[in-house]
């Protein structure tokens, strides 16, 4: 079988690829900061003594975990408006990754602080601290340490999700791919190209969060 690539058949579209790798750039980052915001909120929540709020927390990360994030993307956008609340497809977009990123990162996280030595619990109890001074001061700056390699994979897993936000014709990467597809026939050349991008957004991504590290932590090599 014989198959002669055509990149040059998607210059024409290359427009909206561009416009389809900033989507997804922007859908990472804001995604990234908030559900990583919302995650370390439930880690603290599954270690308070507040039952009520425990219980909150794990229902959450529970439910989340041990469904598709596809299934948990259509809810938002398609199921909501049933109840009245409507959102268009980059607020659904961004809502459904927070999510799905904040219960993840939630058991990351907190297996980091439910490695802390007891002894940084009573350092801050000593100090004077509240629990809730010493785990910000004291126990989570650690605790990231330790897990920093686990967060910054799940981090790209999430990126890389978002190619599935494209079902709800949210401009992005894979949204692109399709169109262009669908327009030129060039299948194998699209998605060998969306693929490529995905692979350069994954590594610039553990870039970053390498140079965060160096920059946070004062031993990077932890």
């Amino acid at each position: 079988m014989n198959y002669s690539l055509d990149f040059a058949g998607l210059i024409p579209y290359l427009p909206q690829f561009a416009a389809g790798v900033w989507t997804t750039i922007k859908l990472t980052v804001l995604s990234t900061v908030v559900g990583l915001l919302l995650g370390t909120l439930c880690a603290a929540g599954r270690t308070s003594r507040a039952k009520w709020l425990k219980v909150l927390c794990s229902s959450y990360i529970e439910l989340v975990r041990n469904t598709p994030f596809i299934v948990q993307l259509f809810f938002i956008f398609f199921g909501l408006p049933a109840l009245g609340l409507r959102l268009n497809a980059w607020e659904a977009g961004v809502l459904a990754m927070v999510l799905n990123l904040g219960a993840y990162s939630a058991e990351i996280i907190r297996a980091g602080i439910d490695a802390t030595p007891k002894g940084q619990w009573e350092a801050g109890k000593a100090l004077g601290l509240t629990k809730t001074q010493t785990l910000i001061h004291i126990v989570l700056s650690p605790a990231y340490q330790r897990v920093y390699p686990a967060l910054v994979s799940q981090c790209i897993i999430v990126m890389l999700g978002s190619a599935v936000v494209s079902q709800i014709s949210l401009e992005e990467l894979t949204f692109a791919a399709n169109f262009a597809q669908s327009r030129s026939f060039l299948s194998f050349e699209s998605y060998m190209l969306t693929a490529a991008i995905y692979l350069l957004l994954a590594v610039a991504m553990r870039f970053v969060f390498s140079t965060i590290k160096q920059v946070s932590f004062k031993n990077p090599s932890l």
